[in-house]
C-alpha cells in the first residue's frame, strides 16, 4: 500500500435527473483523476435527489441491482479508465419489493469488491427512510483495494459509534461517510461526530455531503465535505457550503501507525467489560 494515499470527494447539487446526475459525478472523478485521485467517494444516493423528503412510492423506481445494475457497470469501467478506487452510493433493489441505501466498492482496475449496505435507518421529518429501506444485512464489511483498507458507514450511521468501531477492528484505514445532510437539524455535529471517530478509532475519514435545496422539501443540504486524520485535524479545508466541488488531499498513511503506536487504544480496550452494549 502506498505511504501517501491521495484521495477525493466528490460533493454535488441535484440537476433534476438521473442522468445528467451520473454524467456529472463521472466527469468529475475525471477530473479528480487528472489531479492524481487514487480512491473516490461520491455522496449518498449519488444519482437521485434525496427523495427521502417525502414518502413516495414512485421512487422505488431509481432502484438498481448491484453488482449487475447499468449504473455499476458503468463505475466499473470508469473505475478502470482512470485506475482509480470507487464509492459509489445507490438505491439497490435486491429483488422486487427488497430495497436498500447502499455503496458498491470498486477496485482500480474496475474489480467490483462488495458492497455496504446502510445499517440504521432514521424516521424523522424530512428523513422518511424507513418507508424506502430495509436495514443492512452485511455488517460493517472492509475492502481490500489498491489503496490499502477501505471501509463505509452511511450518514445517519455517524451517530453510532459501534460502527466506527467495528470498521477499525477489521483493519479499515480509511473509513468514507457518503451522506445526505441538512442545515438546522444536525449541523452542529458535522464538524464534530467524524473527527472524533477519527480519533477513536485511529483511521482517516472522508465525509461527503451535498449542496442545495432540492425540489421534494426544504432541506438545504450545506456541503462542507472534508477529510480528517486520526488526530481528529482536517486535512486542508472543507469545501464550500453552497457550491458543488471535488476535494482532493494526500492521507499520510504513515500517521496510522504513529496514533496507534502513541494512543493504544485498541490494546487497552475491554471488550470482557462490553457484554451489556449488546443487548436489546
Amino acid at each position: 500500500m502506498p505511504q501517501i494515499v491521495r484521495a477525493g470527494l466528490i460533493q454535488q447539487r441535484w440537476t433534476g435527473d438521473k442522468e445528467s446526475m451520473i454524467a456529472n459525478a463521472v466527469d468529475a472523478i475525471a477530473k479528480a483523476a487528472s489531479q492524481g485521485a487514487q480512491v473516490v467517494c461520491l455522496q449518498e444516493l449519488f444519482y437521485g435527489p434525496y427523495f427521502c423528503q417525502v414518502q413516495d412510492a414512485d421512487y422505488y423506481s431509481y432502484t438498481e441491482r448491484i453488482p449487475d445494475g447499468p449504473t455499476t457497470k458503468l463505475m466499473q469501467e470508469v473505475a478502470k479508465t482512470h485506475g482509480v478506487v470507487l464509492v459509489v452510493p445507490m438505491y439497490e433493489e435486491e429483488q422486487p419489493g427488497v430495497y436498500f441505501n447502499t455503496a458498491a466498492v470498486i477496485d482500480a482496475d474496475g474489480k467490483y469488491l462488495g458492497m455496504h449496505r446502510k445499517n440504521h435507518i432514521p424516521q424523522v421529518k424530512g428523513f422518511w427512510e424507513k418507508f424506502y429501506f430495509k436495514p443492512g444485512n452485511l455488517g460493517y464489511p472492509v475492502f481490500d483495494t489498491a489503496v490499502g483498507r477501505i471501509g463505509v458507514y452511511i450518514c445517519y450511521e455517524r451517530h453510532f459509534p459501534e460502527g466506527w468501531r467495528a470498521l477499525g477492528l477489521a483493519g479499515a484505514q480509511i473509513v468514507f461517510n457518503p451522506s445526505a445532510t441538512s442545515r438546522g437539524l444536525s449541523e452542529y455535529l458535522w464538524r464534530l461526530e467524524q473527527p472524533a471517530a477519527a480519533v477513536a478509532n485511529e483511521y482517516y475519514v472522508g465525509t461527503i455531503n451535498r449542496v442545495g435545496v432540492e425540489p421534494l422539501g426544504d432541506n438545504d443540504f450545506y456541503g462542507q465535505s472534508y477529510f480528517v486524520d486520526p488526530r481528529g485535524q482536517l486535512v486542508g479545508e472543507a469545501a464550500s457550503d453552497t457550491e458543488e466541488e471535488i476535494v482532493v488531499r494526500d492521507l499520510d498513511m504513515g500517521r496510522l501507525a504513529e496514533v496507534r503506536d502513541l494512543w493504544a487504544f485498541y490494546r487497552d480496550r475491554r471488550p470482557d467489560t462490553y457484554e451489556s452494549l449488546v443487548k436489546p
